[in-house]
């Protein structure tokens, strides 16, 4: 099994290792946890719950030997909408329909597709809902009352400034200790969680120096409770099923995404490898147990899992460490996060957001002012102002209709014949001109994938220049890598309409194509004596097809027999021509 893969050549030396870099990442995981939960819409326990289910089972079932799985700041914005939309309770069921839909995506073998979404698109809704965390942290940094919260960007933005004139000032400045202490603590001690040092500094500084001035989890949330909840299953109906199925999608192809894109991380810092299927399994059975303890949903952290490697992770034991610290926290220190300003948090999310942003590269690829740009900008804008499952679908196919573009004018057909300067008479596409032409013989170079999106323009190029009938058509195709059931179409009409006065003739032919070819009949209707391995047969077999009394007096010249078919003008010399092919 690969779970003892990823335990191989493990011995008890390792375990301290592991312990120690759980300990950090699980202390790290609490703040996180209820911050995003928080966010979400939920009480901050609920994401304490999915820090420790999720994280214990993530580590336990899934793929890579590092990843820390847990709540993100990526789903705020998708369970926030749902929380709005459907509910709590409705969430729960929407979580555990993900974990079985990214089960059935590991049991299938799926979990290479993930990886084929473009980049562009992926970077445009990270940054997209960077944007929207930080945005909906602004109101709890400037402590502003009566602020409702809506799923759409604008009206958030403009609740927010309908409210400026209630800043609270202490708000403000526990908000701003903690701000500087998370940026603070890591420049000067990389080892100690900034996190967790900004929230016990700006609790501390809140309810030492001005208390009962600022929001806390506990007089907006009540206590948080120090025991997990009673498993409860919830009520599945087909009804409450097809309601949920889009959101539960989107949670899947989420949590599938980030999660794939964690450990490929992971692998990196590691030189080691992931099971894609394995982890998304994984995520899976997380994601369906998750909800029983009223947990939301969970995936691969890329921060925290970033820092279990650089802590010493050595095996999957880490992040199951992990799990056991939050909840052993979670048993003995529960009531005491009553006392942590909700000010303290917003700090938090806004650097998880700043961090998550991908700037860099979104610059970068700005900067490249390609089709790439337009997918970028599009799908960022449609995942700010509209939603992630519209900014996906359209990003998706945008990538997918410029992809087809590309791949269009990447393929092109053009006449050419051999060089005859060259000494292996290397056949090039700029030899052809007005005068240097044969009336018989027309080879064409097709460079490129012969599929739907070139297969037009493949017909109309070769169509529009053999209006002349000619007598052999050569088709060289050694860079055609692949033809599918259109570019296959276009050449049996080409071959049905030119074998009624001409041969078809093709050199160089790929495996794929000649799959097709074979598959659909049209290897046999051209003839397996007309395919050739090298265009210098072809064009021998050709010379032997054309009608000869046409080269007589012939002055384009353009292969190396023409002088000697164009000069024999007598019967002696024709037989003797004759005699030769």
């Amino acid at each position: 099994m690969f779970i003892d893969k990823r335990f191989h050549n493990y011995s008890l030396r390792n375990v301290p290792k592991d312990l120690i870099s759980g300990l950090i990442v699980g202390v790290i995981a609490i703040p996180l946890g209820m911050a995003f939960a928080i966010a979400s819409g939920v009480k901050p326990e609920y994401g304490i719950y999915t820090t420790i289910v999720a994280g214990i089972l993530i580590s336990l079932l899934g793929g890579s030997k590092y990843q820390i799985g847990g709540p993100t700041g990526a789903f705020i914005p998708i369970v926030f909408g749902i929380v709005m939309t459907y509910g709590y309770q409705n969430l729960l069921i929407a979580g555990f329909l993900a974990g079985v839909i990214l089960t059935l995506m590991g049991i299938f073998k799926l979990g290479s597709l993930i990886k084929w979404i473009p980049r562009p698109v992926t970077i445009g809704f990270t940054t997209g809902i960077a944007v929207t965390i930080f945005a909906g942290q602004i109101a709890s940094f400037l402590g502003l009352v009566g602020i409702k919260r809506h799923e759409e960007f604008i009206l958030n933005i403009n609740e927010i400034i309908v409210h400026l004139d209630t800043i609270n000032i202490y708000s403000l400045l526990t908000a701003g200790i903690c701000l500087i202490t998370v940026i603070l603590t890591p420049k000067l001690t990389p080892r100690v969680p900034g996190p967790l040092i900004g929230i016990v500094v700006s609790t501390l500084a809140a309810n030492l120096f001005f208390p009962g001035h600022v929001a806390t989890i506990g007089t907006a949330y009540g206590e948080i409770p120090n025991t997990l909840p009673k498993l409860h299953v919830p009520n599945l109906n087909v009804d409450i099923i097809i309601k949920l199925l889009k959101p539960a999608f989107v949670i899947a192809m989420l949590g599938g995404i980030e999660s794939l894109m964690t450990a490929v991380v992971a692998d990196g810092m590691t030189n080691s490898r992931h099971n894609s299927n394995k982890e998304l399994i994984g995520q899976g059975i997380a994601n369906m147990v998750t909800p029983l303890f009223g947990g939301i949903p969970a995936t691969g952290a890329l921060a925290r899992t970033a820092t279990n490697i650089k802590n010493g992770a050595v095996s999957p034991l880490s992040g199951i460490i992990h799990g056991v610290v939050v909840l052993l926290v979670l048993r003995f220190f529960a009531p005491k996060a009553s006392y942590i300003p909700l000010a303290s948090m917003a700090p938090i999310l806004m650097v998880v957001a700043w961090n998550m942003s991908e700037r860099k590269v979104f610059a970068h690829i700005l900067k490249t002012k390609s089709t790439d740009s337009i997918v970028l900008i599009v799908t960022f804008l449609l995942t700010v102002f509209f939603n992630l499952t519209t900014a996906v679908e359209v990003g998706l196919v945008m990538s997918a209709i410029l992809f087809v573009k590309r791949m269009s004018d990447v393929t092109t057909t053009a006449k050419a014949l051999p060089n005859l300067n060259h000494k292996q008479g290397k056949v090039e596409t700029s030899m052809v001109t007005d005068t240097h032409d044969c009336p018989q013989i027309s080879i064409f170079n097709v460079d490129g994938p012969l599929f739907f999106g070139a297969a037009q323009t493949f017909e109309k190029t070769i169509m529009s220049t053999i209006n002349y009938r000619p007598k052999i058509l050569l088709l060289r195709m050694s860079k055609v890598p692949l033809i599918d059931t259109t570019g296959e179409a276009i050449l049996a009409s080409i071959v049905n309409n030119f074998s009624k006065s001409g041969i078809v003739m093709i050199s160089g032919l790929n495996e794929q194509p000649e799959s097709v070819l074979k598959k659909t009949g049209l290897y046999d209707l051209i003839g397996h004596e007309h395919f050739f391995e090298h265009t210098g047969e072809a064009i021998q077999y050709g010379l032997t097809q054309i009608n000869k009394n046409k080269c007589l007096g012939c002055k384009h010249f353009a292969f190396r027999e023409c002088k000697k078919l164009s000069a024999s003008g007598t019967l002696e010399g024709k037989a003797k021509l004759t005699a030769t092919f």
